[in-house]
């Protein structure tokens, strides 16, 4: 049996900006400056909460202590892929505590999972949870990025900051890629 990385399809391949560099080709944005760095480069929090196989729903719900929800700033529909980048919040405060560009194949999704994808108000890991579906997450690279006039907006900040985040895709058992995501985290003290 092949492991993720082994699959010839495997999205490891694409760069470690896909699929934002899509979201940011598409409005006719160039990508914030970003480098990939190794786990152990990152600082704390960031590091605990980015450098794991985890979803990251959870690991942000239970560091922050409370739900998530999640904001779509842009979303398409192409040949059974769902694209969106979202803004996830904390119930209640609203306080923003990631930024996210994702493609979802919404064919490997039960009818039900791909309805609460589509009525977008739950992050991914809320429903791959709720709906007991058994997959793995598998980082593949690591972030710094300065922060540009879009993601400012979406986390309510100004100027340039310096943001830690991952590039990270989500398999099936079979070893279908289920989602390729880049989860890029606010500061923690925003000055």
């Amino acid at each position: 049996m092949s492991s993720p990385s082994s699959n010839p399809e495997a999205p490891a391949a694409r760069p470690v900006t896909y699929p934002l560099d899509e979201f940011y080709a598409s409005a006719g944005l160039a990508l914030p400056q970003l480098r990939a760095i190794q786990g152990d480069e990152m600082p704390e929090p960031y590091r605990s909460l980015l450098v794991h196989e985890n979803d990251m729903t959870p690991t942000l719900e239970s560091f922050h202590g409370g739900r998530i929800h999640i904001e779509v700033l842009s979303r398409r529909q192409e040949n059974g892929y769902y694209f969106r980048e979202v803004i996830l919040h904390m119930d209640g405060s609203e306080k923003p505590v990631e930024f996210g560009a994702i493609k979802i194949d919404l064919n490997l999704f039960p009818e039900s999972a791909r309805k609460l994808i589509l009525e977008e108000r739950l992050p991914l890991g809320t429903i791959l949870h709720d709906c007991r579906l058994v997959h793995l997450s598998r980082p593949t690279a690591f972030l710094e990025v300065l922060s540009d006039e879009f993601i400012d907006r979406g986390f309510k900040l100004e100027g340039t900051h310096t943001l830690y985040g991952r590039r990270n895709t989500l398999w099936t058992p079979e070893h279908k890629a289920l989602a390729d995501i880049v989860e890029i985290l606010p500061p923690e003290n925003p000055s």
